[in-house]
């Protein structure tokens, strides 16, 4: 295929838009066999995750053209639309290596000593993988995977919804003005752990500007306030400050804090007791269904709910479409015993 975007034979009228990156998934997880190169990125768990609640979906990200057509082929047939997809003319190296030794703890760093661990052959295709560093987005600089206004095709902006999954700083930078151009009134942010630093501090207000809901890990969060402040309801009211309605902090096995900046309300929705087999993509599962819930209802407890059940199904098993395969009632049974947990903060 020649570099461009992935085409459709029709452009179906799209809900959603989803922004995120693709990789090549190697993963030790907590229970059964080693995921080794499968689909993976924050782009398709985030879309899987809003797809166990809604569908109509278009993808937009960056990939190289070593990345394998028959996962796009996938993509096409789970039902998204890859038309966003821009296929560069150049490999890209897009490998992701974690594992679990147990659901709460991961290890990204020093995978030969990881498979040595739990006594298993090191795969050919992670020989030479560059351990992640504690790497900074450059301001000005765009990367590989940086996405461009000119990457997707001009219907998506007929959406009225989209999530921006990490990336980097440029992207989260450009994508909110260029998607408001059209019709897309809700956007949720999750941010890259690169520019989440003091030393980007002065640069928060340009990533927020247009995003409706910031959702964060704890750890990100707690990373950029280093030195500022340590109460989490604090860092939410700053955040909110510069025209979020919704701030959502993510806390993996511990559930989620919800801050409501319009009515002032805070909640602590409680994560699904779900047996946890791999906990990769969940936190981007959830941002999939808090938008989903958000754009059914515009409650923010509500969605968090939704989102805390496509988190819940994403960990049961491995790879970012366990979930879509949950049978017929199972999310309103998990919505309705989860509902009853959930606490005033």
């Amino acid at each position: 295929m020649n570099s461009g975007e992935i085409r459709l034979e029709s452009a179906p009228f799209l809900r959603f838009i989803v922004a995120g990156k693709l990789q090549r998934n190697f993963i030790l997880p907590v229970e059964g066999k080693p995921a080794l190169d499968t689909p993976g990125g924050s782009l398709i768990f985030a879309a899987s995750g809003l797809m166990v609640c809604d569908a109509s979906i278009g993808l937009v990200s960056r990939v190289g053209e070593d990345y394998p057509q028959e996962w796009l082929d996938e993509f096409n047939q789970r039902g998204f639309d890859c038309r966003g997809i821009r296929v560069m003319p150049q490999a890209v190296d897009a490998r992701f290596f974690a594992a679990y030794p147990d659901a709460e703890t991961r290890v990204l760093n020093n995978p030969v000593a990881q498979f040595s661990r739990l006594e298993l052959p090191f795969p050919k295709p992670l020989l030479g993988y560059a351990e992640p560093g504690n790497q900074i987005d450059s301001r000005y600089q765009p990367s590989e995977i940086t996405v461009h206004a000119g990457d997707f095709p001009s219907d998506y902006l007929d959406a009225t919804a989209a999530h921006i999954a990490p990336l980097d700083f440029l992207s989260h930078t450009l994508l909110p003005s260029t998607l408001r151009q059209g019709h897309i009134t809700t956007i949720s942010l999750d941010p890259s752990a690169g520019y989440m630093t003091p030393v980007f501090w002065d640069d928060i207000p340009a990533v927020l500007r247009g995003v409706n809901i910031f959702s964060s890990s704890e750890e990100k969060l707690r990373s950029l306030f280093y030195g500022r402040s340590n109460d989490i309801w604090e860092m939410a009211e700053g955040i909110a400050a510069y025209g979020c309605e919704v701030v959502v902090i993510k806390r993996g096995m511990r559930g989620a804090f919800v801050y409501d900046h319009v009515h002032r309300k805070r909640w602590q929705v409680p994560a699904y007791p779900a047996r946890v087999v791999d906990p990769t993509g969940a936190g981007d599962a959830f941002c999939g269904g808090f938008l989903a819930g958000y754009r059914e209802s515009y409650d923010p407890m509500e969605a968090a709910l939704k989102g805390a059940i496509s988190a819940s199904l994403t960990v049961e098993g491995t790879g970012p479409f366990y979930g879509l395969d949950a049978l017929p009632g199972l999310i309103e049974m998990r919505l309705e015993m989860l509902r009853d947990r959930v606490t005033p903060a």
